[in-house]
């Protein structure tokens, strides 16, 4: 699987793991010239808080469009040091 976004891909891995429709990469499968670490976070009810990185490619942002889990609960310990993309980033495989 392949995470593409602005003609450039931020992540490639074939060990992706799949919850409620998103893959989730193996953190070392992902860019880190792309990713800047953002200050947003969110908390899912059953996966735990999210950290957010936007996607930078030249001049072009992508804010918040990588999300990740550093200490999930237990129901979500399968996306632990995991990435997963939205906000216009394709997934092909």
């Amino acid at each position: 699987m392949k995470a593409i976004w602005n003609g450039v891909t931020i992540a490639e891995s074939d060990d992706t793991v799949v919850v409620e429709g998103n893959h989730y990469f193996p953190r070392a499968s992902v860019r880190s010239d792309y990713l800047r670490e953002s200050a947003t976070h969110t908390t899912c009810h059953w996966k735990g808080e999210a950290g957010y990185y936007d996607l930078v490619v030249g001049d072009a942002v992508n804010r918040d469009a990588a999300w990740y889990y550093s200490l999930p609960k237990e129901a979500a310990k399968q996306i632990a040091g995991r990435v997963a993309f939205w906000k216009g980033v394709q997934i092909v495989e």
